[in-house]
């Protein structure tokens, strides 16, 4: 398998979405910290991971709240 190969990142892809961003950020985001970040920055955050798909017009409140509770889970899990 090509390991360079990253499938497509959508939306309803919560896990992903909050792999990629711990990877991106590590622990510069704690628990509250993740939670205190606007919508509007976690928006554009989403859209510049290199393999997300999903379009900016299909972004809603909802999906942001998962992404965000996905990241404090994918965080927690790195903290042993």
């Amino acid at each position: 398998m090509n390991k360079s190969y990253e499938p497509p990142i959508h939306w309803n892809d919560y896990e992903d979405i909050a792999m990629a961003l711990y990877e991106k950020f590590g622990d510069d985001f704690t628990e509250s910290k993740i939670y205190r970040i606007r919508f509007t920055d976690l928006l554009e955050w989403v859209l510049s991971l290199p393999n997300f798909e999903g379009k900016r017009e299909e972004a809603n409140e909802g999906h942001l709240e998962q992404i965000q509770a996905a990241w404090v889970y994918e965080w927690r899990d790195n903290q042993d």
